[in-house]
């Protein structure tokens, strides 16, 4: 743990309106928990220092650069060159850390080293010899100028950096409380029904929001709460789902009555444009790229130079070729338009990537949300995208997350045809694998538009030739997608090793599987337990439209993702415009306020309010 981590906790602040007074009470509720937790964003970030990217020394005769970029100097006793500071003096300051010495008796007869790092830091390493491997258990980071301890981390955090709470190391400048709470309140208030505070999705907006109390923790490298938080979040949103995607009765009257909005969707309309300049915006004067987006454009430029792309990339992203082929050939026109320089800079092709995935998000939120119920859907469902937090954090790490959100909402506009929805489906999997687990789900798809009195025609089954059509495409789009993996001196091993052979060993702290030993082995429950309702979702009788399949669909990659022994708050951009397809598609074309508000504005009713 950090030796010093700021607290993870606040008081929440209630979000009032004196616009319409009948709302305050839902707009709290609404509210509350998503100020609670993006004021703790305000907390400072633990014990650590920002990242150094300060040029490494050069290897001399007296010091060797290690392919970390650490340098060990050759003399204990001897200063390096430029530097106040002898590795001796250095080993003296860390061995002498309370947090160290209790990690070093929990590890008898540990070792340790002591490297430059940059041009004014130090690291010092502790090793537990005693395994089959070598085993860090302990960092302290020095400055070279004072001898002042600048880091000290034990546990998992020295193995995974991303766990230290480093100021802005995902997305920058949208961690920042003037960004996420504005749009943590946007995303929620136009969706609030003053007229009934306990509507059930008053509490689905809540927890989707509520994901933000646990990011506020990672950010404030609390990982022993942040991890456990998202826990009952993901299995609350799998039930809820499953509920709708499941209950076929009623499913005509819902889609009668209409979405009702605070705000008119006009206005939603004017707001998607307003906050898609300010993604933009933000993402060209600060964001970062992260290992996902690199890994993109490594991939893309061995595509496009015909080079073998499993099992070959650098040492500063080896894992970056975990993803399937489909990620990397998607970067490609990007790589090509803005080539890479063959270093981990700002990497403009993994901006110009980012940014267009999440556009496409955008246009074809809109454009199933129009088939579903009409235009005034598209723009809701558009709005959602673009107001939640989390959708900006994936555009401002520069991650790959929204190309799999494009991918399936694309899959979902094209149901109705069996042969388009299997073609897509194959390539949506080939990005990150876990959408695979939907082929039953949309190979026994059989899409009608409910009607009063049939909820939705549960018992309708496709014929066989639509599945064999489906199953065709899916398998000939697989096939075409493994030629570039095979064609540069690939092989099956070694595409299984380096993708889902390494993420099914993959360990960390932001599971409960692996970070609480007591739970160690449930994970295979989980997962055995999420394949089972992958294929039995596929024969329950349930909601056969748009809606109903969006619901079983995000119930199934949630489930998957509650056994992940590695999670992170990017793969909630995958769901979650399935998740709102769910949610708001189940009610008739959105108009906004309530009769009693348009009668006192003058306007004739044209709806009677609902119970």
């Amino acid at each position: 743990m950090c030796a010093s981590r700021a607290a993870c906790g606040a008081g929440a602040l209630p979000v009032a309106t004196a616009a319409v007074p009948r709302a305050v009470g839902a707009l709290r509720a609404a509210t509350g928990t998503v100020v609670l937790a993006l004021l703790l964003c305000l907390v400072p970030a633990g014990s650590g220092h920002a990242a150094q990217t300060a040029q490494q020394p050069a290897s001399t005769a007296t010091a060797q650069t290690l392919p970390s970029g650490l340098v060990r100097p050759a003399s204990l006793d001897r200063r390096p060159a430029g530097r106040a500071l002898t590795s001796r003096a250095v080993l003296q300051i860390a061995d002498a850390r309370p947090v160290v010495r209790a990690e070093r008796r929990r590890a008898p007869g540990s070792t340790r080293e002591a490297y430059l790092k940059g041009s004014d830091r130090w690291q010092v390493s502790f090793y537990d010899d005693r395994g089959p491997e070598r085993r860090e258990i302990a960092q302290v980071i020095l400055d070279d100028a004072t001898g002042s301890v600048l880091e000290e981390w034990v546990g998992y955090e020295v193995a995974w950096t991303m766990a230290r709470g480093y100021p802005g190391a995902f997305g920058r400048r949208v961690n920042s409380p003037w960004v996420w709470i504005p749009l943590a309140v946007a995303f929620v208030v136009p969706f609030v029904d003053p007229r009934r505070p306990w509507l059930a999705l008053h509490v689905d907006l809540l927890v989707l929001s509520a994901f933000s109390v646990a990011l506020a923790c990672f950010n404030a490298s609390a990982i022993e709460v942040s991890t456990p938080l998202v826990v009952p979040l993901l299995a609350y949103l799998v039930a809820r789902m499953l509920w709708i995607g499941l209950r076929r009765r009623g499913a005509a009257e819902q889609a009668r009555e209409p979405l009702r909005l605070l705000v008119p969707v006009r206005w939603l309309a004017v707001a998607v444009v307003f906050l898609i300049g300010f993604r933009v915006g933000l993402n060209i004067v600060s964001s970062n790229v992260i290992d996902v987006g690199y890994s993109g454009v490594i991939g893309a430029d061995k595509l496009a130079d015909g080079e073998r792309l499993y099992g070959a990339f650098p040492r500063d992203n080896e894992h970056g070729d975990t993803y399937g082929p489909v990620t990397y050939a998607a970067y490609v026109p990007f790589e090509q338009a803005l080539p890479w320089s063959g270093r981990w800079d700002d990497l403009p092709a993994a901006h110009g990537a980012a940014l267009t995935f999440d556009l496409l998000v955008v246009a074809l939120l809109f454009l199933l949300g129009r088939r579903i119920r009409g235009p005034g859907l598209g723009v809701v469902l558009a709005y959602a995208w673009v107001a939640y937090p989390f959708t900006l954090y994936v555009s401002n790490s520069n991650a790959n997350d929204a190309l799999v959100a494009a991918g399936l909402v694309g899959t979902l506009l094209v149901a109705a045809s069996p042969p388009a929805r299997g073609a897509l489906l194959a390539l949506v999997g080939l990005t990150k694998f876990g959408p695979l687990a939907l082929a039953p789900l949309f190979a026994l798809h059989a899409e009608r538009d409910p009607r009063p009195g049939d909820g939705g025609s549960p018992r309708a089954r496709p014929p066989r030739r639509a599945v064999l059509a489906f199953a065709l495409a899916f398998l000939a789009v697989l096939a075409v997608a493994a030629v570039p993996v095979l064609l540069h001196g690939g092989t099956p091993r070694a595409f299984w090793d380096a993708t889902l052979g390494f993420q099914t060993d993959r360990e960390s702290p932001f599971s409960i599987w692996t970070l609480w030993d007591a739970l160690d082995g449930w994970e295979v429950v989980v997962q055995g337990a999420a394949v089972a309702l992958a294929l039995a979702v596929a024969v329950l009788p349930r909601r056969r439209d748009a809606v109903g399949l969006a619901a079983l669909a995000a119930a199934v990659l949630l489930a998957l993702q509650l056994g992940l022994t590695y999670w992170f708050f990017l793969y909630l951009a995958w769901t979650f415009p399935l998740v709102m397809v769910a949610l708001l598609g189940r009610h008739g074309e959105p108009e906004a306020g309530s009769a009693r508000w348009r009668r006192r504005a003058g306007a004739p009713s044209s709806a009677p309010a609902p119970p």
